[in-house]
């Protein structure tokens, strides 16, 4: 990734459009990684949860986890059973996602956390 935020998510999310918005007026420079255009791996996903809960990576706001069958919500509180369905389904993954250079990760959109990190 370089010496740069990294931004996971989907384009079109309004969290996301959020986010671009806030890091463009900060002047925060940021690659996006759109999940239509390169799905995550399980791999990325572990990446990610090194450094944050699974249950907290997992929106179950949306709609794509209420149509999940209820053995599959089940299997979603185990990092080996839940990591397929999420690469599967990216839009269950809380968005955005931000790798900052120093591998610290931030889930959502947090506007204090994202300018203190700036």
């Amino acid at each position: 990734m370089g010496a740069k935020l990294a931004v996971y998510g989907i384009k079109n999310c309004d969290t996301m459009k959020k986010t671009f918005k806030l890091l463009e007026e900060e002047g925060v420079a940021y690659e996006f990684v759109d999940y239509k255009k390169t799905p995550p791996t399980a791999k990325l996903l572990e990446v990610f949860l090194e450094k944050v809960p699974l249950a907290q990576l997992v929106n179950k706001r949306g709609t794509t986890y209420r149509k999940l069958s209820e053995e599959e919500k089940d299997g979603m509180d185990e990092a080996s059973t839940a990591i397929p369905v999420l690469v599967a389904n990216s839009s269950m993954i809380k968005r955005p996602v931000m790798v900052y250079p120093d591998g610290d990760v931030l889930l959502g959109f947090q506007k204090e956390k994202i300018l203190d990190k700036k």
